[in-house]
Parts: structure tokens; C-alpha cells; sequence
């Protein structure tokens, strides 16, 4: 094992001890880290139905049912390759967006200037642009790659700039994202206006609506690491998932990808130049089977196995 990792299940089984992240370590101490953990608990920014802050908790209790050391789908021993650790939740203040972005801001940067890669559990969608803040400060505007069943780039929801539906926009405009080598897959259901995802289009971005990715399949995904060309962060809205397969989200759309077909898209992901990444929008109140908490989980970790994937292994 490289550094930080898992507890031993067959020691001391997945029920038991306190719920962190795959059972990885939790602490504040970055070296010889890779990769970290961090809780956005954030759901201010949300236009219709709250209880996303309550995600991160969530993810981390759904994590326990995994079998974390080796991804057969992927072929990776990732703990053998990375690092990792679970580093808590950042602060927020609730109710007030720009002070909250402030306060995850300067936690993800602190990560970002150690080396390490964060995987982010919002919380809702807002919280990327707190985390793309951080993320360009040392890496320059980035490739977005966002499997999302929302562009997330309209202008404004009741008069607000910064919400959940407006948050890729506001990237663009701050100039931490290359639209250009961007692309937004997945998107679908009803719109406000025939032009959204046109307006979308015109700022630059590479948009795949569900029904053409749905055709297009796995090659999209290994197209848009192609067109990334360089540093890049993912964003995944667990309600790019169809709600049959994970109902626990804040605006679901039906009619998308199943399970396997989104964690096969995840997958084709593989050589990504990954400096940050996320998985959003999960709310546990609407979980009961917690299918959703436990999809979240699978998608963060098989992020983190595309990580290992390139990385060498412990003493190569």
C-alpha cells in the first residue's frame, strides 16, 4: 500500500468505527498525499428541493459497502498507486452564498497547494464554482468535463447569479474554465426555451444531450478527455443518473442513463489529466433504499481509481 489508505475489512469489519470515506484515514496532514477527500456541505444555492448538505454524510455511510483495494472493471490496485485520505468537511455559512464559496474556497486551496488532488462531495452543484476558484489559482483555466442532466449555465434563476442552474456560466465569466476544450454530457427533460442549449453551444462548449450520448456511447466520453487536451476537472450531478437508479436528488429527470451505462461512461474517462473533481446533488432524505448515497460513492471512487490509473505503482 502507497501512504494512506483503507482499514482492513477482514480486521475490523465495514459496520464498525467511525464513517469516513472508504474507511481512509481522516486528517488534515497533506504529506505524502494524492488524493483528498473534502465535504462541501452546501445547499443554498438550490432551486428547487434542499437537503443536499446533508450529502457529504451520506456518500461517506454509502462508501462502507464498497470493496475499495482493486477496480476489476479498471484493472487498477489503486491503493498500491495513490495516496488517500478523507480531509472532513469545509466550513460553510448557511444561507449566505458568497461568504460559503469564501470559506471552500480557501479549504480546497489549501489542499491544491500540497499537491493533492481533491474529490469533492457537495452538497449542491454551486459548490463547483468554489472549487474551480481554487483549482485555476494553480492550475489555470481548465478543461470542464460535466456528466449532469442540466447544463447548469443559465444566466440567472428568480434574479440570483449564483445557484446551482447558473454556475458553469459564472465560471466561464471568471475565466476558470476553457470552454474550448469543454464538454457538458447528458443533458435532458424540459427547458425554458428552444435556444438553452443552443446559447449553451455558443459560448463555446461541447454539449451532448442524453439522447445523442445515449447513441454515441462510450466514445463521447474517450472524445471529450481528447478535447480536454490538458489539466481538467469532472463534475458529476448524481441526477445525470435516471432517478430509477438514484432517486435522491434534488431535480430528477427521467428517461437517462442507467447505472452501469453511466459508470461505464465514467470509466472511458481513463487519461484524463484530473486536478479536481466532484460528485453533487446527492440528498439523503429522498434515499431511503440509499441507492443513491451508494452510486455516489461508487462514482467518487472509480474517480479515484482513473487517478490511479495514472499513477505508478508503490516502489516502480
Amino acid at each position: 500500500m502507497k501512504g494512506y489508505g483503507p482499514a482492513d475489512p477482514l480486521q475490523s469489519p465495514r459496520f464498525a468505527g467511525i464513517s469516513t470515506f472508504l474507511r481512509l484515514p481522516h486528517t488534515l496532514h497533506l504529506d505524502g498525499v494524492d488524493v483528498a477527500f473534502v465535504g462541501l456541505p452546501f445547499d443554498t444555492g438550490v432551486t428547487f428541493r434542499a437537503g443536499a448538505r446533508f450529502g457529504p454524510k451520506a456518500i461517506r455511510e454509502g462508501s462502507l459497502a464498497l470493496r475499495p483495494d482493486y477496480n476489476p472493471a479498471q484493472r487498477v490496485a489503486v491503493f498500491e498507486r495513490v495516496s488517500a485520505i478523507d480531509y472532513g468537511d469545509a466550513s460553510v455559512v448557511p444561507g449566505f452564498t458568497d461568504r460559503s464559496y469564501d470559506k471552500m474556497t480557501e479549504v480546497l486551496s489549501v489542499v491544491h497547494g500540497s499537491g493533492a488532488v481533491p474529490i469533492g462531495f457537495g452538497g449542491d452543484h454551486s459548490v463547483l464554482l468554489a472549487e474551480l476558484r481554487a483549482a485555476a489559482a494553480v492550475h489555470g483555466p481548465l478543461a470542464l468535463v460535466q456528466f449532469d442532466s442540466h447544463s447548469g449555465a443559465w444566466d440567472e434563476y428568480f434574479g440570483e447569479k449564483y445557484t446551482h442552474g447558473t454556475v458553469v456560466r459564472r465560471a466561464l465569466e471568471e475565466g476558470l474554465i476553457d470552454p474550448a476544450r469543454s464538454t457538458l454530457m447528458g443533458m435532458r427533460g424540459g427547458l425554458y426555451g428552444p435556444g438553452d442549449l443552443d446559447d449553451t453551444r455558443a459560448m463555446g462548449f461541447t454539449v451532448l444531450p442524453w439522447d445523442d450520448l445515449a447513441q454515441l456511447g462510450t466514445a463521447a466520453a474517450a472524445a471529450a478527455v481528447d478535447r480536454a487536451g490538458g489539466k481538467a476537472f469532472l463534475t458529476f450531478d448524481i441526477d445525470f443518473v435516471d432517478p430509477a437508479y438514484a432517486p435522491g436528488t434534488g431535480t430528477p429527470e427521467c428517461g437517462g442513463p442507467t447505472s452501469m451505462q453511466a459508470l461505464a461512461l465514467l470509466r472511458a474517462c481513463r487519461g484524463l489529466d484530473l486536478v479536481g473533481a466532484d460528485v453533487v446533488e446527492v440528498l439523503p432524505d429522498l434515499d431511503s433504499s440509499h441507492l443513491t448515497a451508494t452510486l455516489a460513492a461508487t462514482v467518487a471512487w472509480e474517480i479515484l481509481s482513473l487517478i490511479a490509473v495514472g499513477m505508478p505503482e508503490s516502489g516502480a
